[in-house]
């Protein structure tokens, strides 16, 4: 049985399967509508999401399976104390996979060690977000045609931004990735990210505060909202909020063919504005998530690309 804590855990190999079959089912889905009837889906989020939790749900439901699950901690057994081991255990005996979503980092991957069921990391803190990042990688080469030889812009929460830091890993896998770090000095990338993964892996890397200096020379702009969850004091939060804004005049700036994507939600980071341009591709990747969790649910579940 294979769990998905982090993108890492599939080969370069095994993700071009997935990514293959996530294509397949874009161009044909009559072909998987019931692919999984008689599966369950269990989304145990025990913080806030809108896309990730109801993406997973339409996969699974566009699959012919059912979902089951709580959307907060505060409705589920976790109110009064339950373990998330013990939460797993006995999901485990109600769903044939499950997505777990968790503020604590590690938390998915303490519950795929008690878990009967095979488990998918939906976002552990400020750590990982594995489905994003493939929703990411297959919209990327879906829409570039290569994940190699690109230069990506990643702006915005840096420190924070999970959805970042999971991509940064994914991407230094592939040849001739450069990376321009867009972000205010209190919010710059992690050291183990820029230390561990990036200097590490001698892609080429530079970290800069103007995102309009960035601009001329991507292929991608990868923006990210601050994340006022993960701030200590709502000082530093209104402070940093509002750092980054990408409107027409920055836009115009950039080439004809550069793509921005966003994992979503936004706040104003992108102005509505953007939202016309062709280049704006952040509403095709939420259709490029859904994809991709069909893809990986099946396989995980042994119905799609082997991965045991």
């Amino acid at each position: 049985m294979k769990h998905l804590m982090s993108p890492l855990d599939l080969s370069v190999e095994e993700l071009a399967k997935v990514l293959d079959l996530a294509n397949d089912i874009e161009k044909n889905p009559e072909k998987y509508a019931h692919k999984c009837d008689g599966k369950i889906l269990a989304t145990l989020f025990y913080e806030p999401s809108t896309r990730t939790r109801l993406s997973f749900e339409s996969a699974m439901m566009r699959l012919g399976g059912k979902v089951l699950g709580f959307s907060s901690a505060n409705s589920s057994s976790a109110a009064k104390g339950e373990s998330v081991a013990d939460t797993v255990r006995t999901v485990s005996c109600y769903a044939d996979i499950c997505a777990m979503r968790h503020p604590k980092e590690g938390a998915p991957l303490v519950a795929s060690m008690a878990s009967q069921i095979p488990v998918i990391n939906a976002g552990d803190g400020g750590h990982q977000h594995p489905t994003q990042t493939l929703t990411d990688l297959l919209t990327i080469r879906s829409l570039k045609g290569r994940l190699d030889n690109i230069t990506i812009g990643l702006c915005g929460d840096l420190k924070f931004g999970r959805t970042v830091h999971s991509l940064i890993e994914a991407l230094v896998r592939y040849e001739g990735v450069k990376f321009v770090l867009i972000s205010p000095e209190e919010l710059r990338i992690p050291d183990y990210i820029r230390e561990d993964v990036l200097r590490a892996s001698g892609h080429e890397f530079v970290e800069v505060e103007r995102l309009e200096d960035a601009m001329p020379s991507l292929d991608l702009l990868y923006m990210t909202r601050v994340q006022k969850e993960r701030f200590f004091n709502e000082e530093d939060y209104v402070r940093m909020k509002d750092f980054y804004i990408l409107d027409k005049a920055k836009m115009a700036l950039a080439g004809p063919d550069m793509l921005v994507l966003h994992p979503l939600p936004r706040v104003n980071e992108i102005s509505v504005e953007v939202d016309a341009d062709p280049r704006a591709a952040y509403f095709k990747q939420v259709q490029y998530g859904v994809y991709v969790r069909m893809a990986l649910i099946l396989s995980l579940l042994g119905m799609g690309v082997d991965l045991c």
